[in-house]
């Protein structure tokens, strides 16, 4: 029995710093932060994921997508996906429904135009969804959704009022870079934690989802923050752990989520 090992990076570049701060673009040591992912840790995380030969999922806003086409196509050659993460990182609890609509329609038209591929998973800009989120997903076509932390397997997202066909692969924090790497001067209390303690959490968290058939592990990771060399070699310890076990099979998210939707769609159309 093996478990889906599901990589994932949010290439959000500047935008994490400047969807929330419109000034930000007028600070250039604050936006640097972000240029630091495409340019640097992009780089890095593929050439870990092609020596150790695994897939990964980028999930990136369809500005960037736009700002950066080489690393688009660097990402595309290594035979990576790119789902969608909203077109300017904006919070959509903070959008009205139309303004939301704008995003998830722009972004799938920059991503679709640059891949050539519809993008298959949404995850939001700030893990979290509004009334129209679902809805939304659904016109788009989207057949997972990466947003919530209500468990450790898959299942099928849920409305207030019913199931939809849309296959829900949760994270969580625990699995994460920002609570544990992700610093600025200008928020007070921040704290980076030492590798070694990450690199801990990680692989206890993957040996004891490997006892429990039907889960699967997901690291939730930015290039602008993991792609730091002390980082790295967390993921890549990391990495190197989930193989040593000989149980982990890594796995994009659109193929685990297309893996497991049958099951799921069976066990819903029984109840």
């Amino acid at each position: 029995m093996t478990t889906p090992v599901l990589l994932t990076f949010d290439m959000d570049a500047e935008l994490l710093w400047t969807a929330r701060d419109p000034a930000g673009v007028d600070k250039p040591v604050w936006v640097s932060q972000g240029h630091y992912g495409p340019k640097v840790g992009l780089p890095r995380i593929l050439a870990l994921l092609r020596r150790y030969d695994i897939t990964a999922t980028f999930f990136v806003p369809g500005q960037v997508v736009e700002r950066y086409p080489a690393q688009i196509e660097a990402i595309l050659e290594a035979g990576l996906t790119i789902e969608h993460h909203s077109h300017t990182h904006a919070w959509s609890e903070q959008l009205g429904e139309e303004q939301e609509a704008e995003e998830f329609q722009l972004a799938a038209d920059a991503i679709t135009r640059a891949t050539g591929r519809a993008p298959q998973g949404w995850r939001s800009p700030a893990a979290e969804l509004t009334p129209h989120s679902v809805k939304l997903m659904e016109k788009h076509g989207m057949r997972f959704s990466s947003n919530l932390f209500d468990s450790d397997s898959a299942h099928l997202l849920d409305t207030r009022d019913r199931t939809t066909g849309i296959v829900e692969l949760p994270f969580a924090w625990a699995l994460v870079d920002t609570p544990v790497f992700m610093y600025t001067n200008r928020v007070a209390g921040r704290v980076m934690s030492a590798p070694s303690a990450v690199l801990e959490t990680w692989t206890r968290e993957f040996d004891g989802l490997v006892e429990e058939p039907g889960t699967h592990f997901m690291l939730a990771m930015h290039p602008q923050i993991i792609g730091r060399p002390s980082r790295m070699w967390v993921l890549e310890q990391t990495i190197q752990h989930a193989l040593a076990s000989g149980r982990a099979e890594f796995l994009s998210c659109a193929d685990y989520a297309e893996r497991v939707r049958p099951g799921l769609l069976a066990e819903r159309d029984a109840t």
